[in-house]
C-alpha cells in the first residue's frame, strides 16, 4: 500500500516537472534557426527539444530497421535461423539481465526479488539449469521447501542437470531430517560424481550415523584414492571403521570374522586402544596368549589405558595378586614414567596388601595431580596402614570434588562419554573422541559447608549421625561398612582374602557423561569394597 502511494506520488511529481519545464521553454524568447538544403527553419525552445528527441528516436529506429534488413537478407541467402536469432537476441538480453538481478538479490538475502527475477528469466531464457537453480535457492531462502523440491525434481529430467537435482534434493531432505532418504540420494550423487568432495563428506557422515561401516570404509577409500585425505588419517579412520565392523560381526555370532577384523584394525592403527583390546581378546579366544600380550604392550607403550590393563589381566585370570604384580612389571616397563603405570601398580600393590609400596608408587600424584582415582587409592592405603577414620574420610572428601582424570572426551563439543565410539553421540563428529582429562570443573556449591558433614568427628556408638535434613550422607554410610576382600583392578575374580585390618583395593574411576561430579557420589574404591559392580565398559 505504501509503495503504491509512493509510485503514484513520484509519477505526479514527474508530470509536474515536465509540465513546468515545457511552460518555461515556451515563455523563453530565444529561437533556434536551422538551414538545410537552402531551406531555413526557425524553432522555438520547446520545438527544438521535441525535434532533438525525434531525431534520437529516428536514429535508433533506423539502426533497428537496418538490423532487421540484414537478418532478412541472410535468411534469403539460406540462413534459416537468421530471423529467429534476431528476435531472440533481445529476449536473451532481457533474460540474462533478469537472471543477473536474481543472483544479486539472492546474494543479498532478498528471496522475494530473487524469485520474481528468476521466474522472469525462466520465461525469457531456455536455460533451466541456470534459472531453476536460482528459483530453488530463492524458494529455500523464503522457507518454501516444497517449491524447492519441485524445482529440483524438474532438474532430474535431463542428463546435464540430473546431478544438480539429486544434490539439491539431498540437502532438502537433510534439512527436513529425513536421513534415510538423504542417504540414498547421497549414494546416488556419489555414484554420479565420485570425485565431489562435498558429496563424499556427507555420504561418509550419513553412513557412520546409520551404522553402515562397510559402506563407510568404501567411501573413505574413495576419498583416499582421490587424494582428499592424507594416508595417515585414512589408515586410522579405516581402523576405526574396521573395529566397528568387527563389533557388528561379533554381535551376529561370526567370531572368526570378528577376530580377523579386530586384528586388522589393530595392525592398521596400533595406538587405537579399543582395537588393541579387542584384538587381544581375539588372540586369547584363539589361545594365542603371546600375541595378546604383544598387542597390549605395544598399545601401552603408545598410550597407557585402564582397558589395556584389564585386557592384560585376562591373559592369566587365575594368578595370585603377587604373581599378577610380577607379570604386570613387563607391561609397566613399556611406559615406566606414565601416570597410568603408577596408578595401576598402586592398585596391584593394594591387592597384594603391600600398602607402603603402594604409597611409594603413587609418589606425589595426590598433591601434584589429584584425581578421584589417586585420592581414593590414598584413602585405601591409609585404612590399610591403620590410620584413623578421620584421615580416611579426609581423602575421600577430597576425591568427591577432584577431577575424574582422563576420560573419553569429544574434541569438537567437549562431551564426556562413558565408552569409546567412532562417532560422538552428541555432535555427530567422526573420530573426535580422545582419552584426556576434562577441562577444569567449577568448585562445588557450598563445598565448605559440606566438609564437616563428610569428615565430621569421631563416629557415635550406634550408626552415623544424620545431617540437617535427617538423611545420612552416603559417603559416611559407605565408610561405616566392614572391610572386605580387596579386588584387583584388572582381574575378573577376587583375590585371596586378606587379614581383617587390610583395606579394600580401589579400582579406576569410570568415565562419566557429566562434566561435574555428584558431590554425594560413592567413590569407586568404596563401591568395590561393598561388592558393587565396578567393571569397565569395553
Amino acid at each position: 500500500m505504501l509503495w503504491s502511494f509512493l509510485k503514484a506520488a513520484l509519477f505526479i511529481i514527474a508530470v509536474g516537472v515536465v509540465t513546468a519545464g515545457a511552460a518555461w521553454l515556451s515563455d523563453w524568447a530565444e529561437t533556434v534557426r536551422i538551414s538545410v538544403a537552402g531551406m531555413e527553419f526557425t524553432l522555438g525552445p520547446l520545438q527544438a527539444v521535441i525535434a532533438l528527441a525525434l531525431l534520437v528516436f529516428g536514429i535508433w529506429a533506423a539502426v533497428k530497421i537496418l538490423g532487421f534488413i540484414v537478418a532478412f537478407l541472410r535468411f534469403l541467402n539460406g540462413d534459416e535461423t537468421a530471423l529467429s536469432r534476431y528476435f531472440d537476441r533481445n529476449r536473451e538480453r532481457k533474460g540474462f539481465q533478469a537472471l543477473q538481478d536474481g543472483m544479486l538479490a539472492l546474494a543479498a538475502g532478498d528471496g522475494r526479488t530473487a524469485m520474481a527475477k528468476a521466474q522472469k528469466a525462466d520465461r525469457l531464457l531456455d536455460r533451466p539449469e541456470m534459472t531453476a537453480l536460482v528459483m530453488a535457492q530463492a524458494a529455500e531462502l523464503q522457507g518454501d521447501r516444497r517449491l524447492a523440491i519441485e524445482v529440483y525434481k524438474r532438474l532430474l529430467s535431463t542428463d546435464r542437470t540430473r546431478f544438480v537435482g539429486v544434490r539439491g534434493l539431498m540437502h532438502a531432505k537433510l534439512a527436513e531430517g529425513e536421513t534415510e532418504t538423504a542417504l540414498r540420494l547421497a549414494e546416488k550423487a556419489f555414484e554420479m560424481q565420485p570425485k565431489n568432495t562435498e558429496v563424499q563428506d556427507i555420504l561418509l557422515r550419513l553412513q557412520t550415523e546409520s551404522g553402515d561401516w562397510a559402506g563407510a570404509r568404501g567411501t573413505l577409500a574413495a576419498k583416499s584414492r582421490m587424494g582428499t585425505l592424507p594416508k595417515e588419517v585414512f589408515r586410522r579412520r579405516d581402523a576405526l571403521l574396521a573395529l566397528q565392523e568387527a563389533k557388528g560381526v561379533l554381535d551376529e555370532g561370526r567370531s572368526i570374522e570378528a577376530r580377523e577384523a579386530a586384528i586388522s584394525a589393530n595392525r592398521a592403527s596400533p595406538d587405537l586402544i579399543p582395537a588393541a583390546v579387542m584384538a587381544a581378546k581375539s588372540y586369547l579366544e584363539a589361545g594365542n596368549t603371546k600375541y595378546a600380550a604383544r598387542v597390549v604392550k605395544k598399545a601401552w607403550e603408545m598410550q597407557p589405558h585402564p582397558d589395556l590393563a584389564g585386557a592384560f589381566a585376562l591373559i592369566a585370570p587365575e594368578e595370585s595378586p603377587r604373581e599378577r604384580l610380577k607379570r604386570f612389571e613387563t607391561l609397566f616397563a613399556a611406559a615406566p614414567g606414565a601416570e597410568e603405570t603408577a596408578l595401576t601398580r598402586a592398585e596391584l600393590l593394594i591387592a597384594a596388601e603391600d600398602f607402603p609400596a603402594a604409597r611409594r608408587s603413587l609418589g606425589s600424584l595426590p598433591e601434584t595431580h589429584p584425581t578421584a582415582r589417586s585420592l581414593t587409592l590414598m584413602a585405601a592405603i591409609a585404612r590399610g596402614e591403620g590410620a584413623d577414620e578421620q584421615e580416611v574420610r579426609a581423602w575421600l572428601t577430597r576425591a568427591v570434588s577432584a577431577s575424574r582424570g582422563p576420560q573419553w572426551i569429544c574434541d569438537k563439543c567437549q562431551t564426556v562419554h562413558a565408552d569409546w565410539g567412532p562417532v560422538c553421540g552428541h555432535c555427530g563428529g567422526f573420530d573426535t573422541l580422545s582419552w584426556r582429562e576434562a577441562p577444569d570443573m567449577p568448585p562445588l556449591p557450598n563445598g565448605a559447608e559440606m566438609l564437616p558433614l563428610v569428615v565430621g568427628g569421631p563416629r557415635p556408638a550406634e550408626g552415623p549421625a544424620p545431617d540437617a535434613t535427617g538423611a545420612e550422607p552416603p559417603v559416611a554410610e559407605v565408610l561405616d561398612a566392614e572391610p572386605v576382600a580387596p579386588v584387583s583392578p584388572s582381574a575378573t575374580e577376587p583375590a585371596e582374602p586378606p587379614a581383617a585390618a587390610t583395606a579394600p583395593a580401589p579400582v579406576a574411576a569410570e568415565p562419566e557423561d557429566k562434566a561435574a561430579p555428584d558431590p554425594f557420589a560413592v567413590p569407586p574404591s568404596v563401591a568395590a569394597a561393598r561388592g558393587l559392580d565396578t567393571s569397565r565398559g569395553q
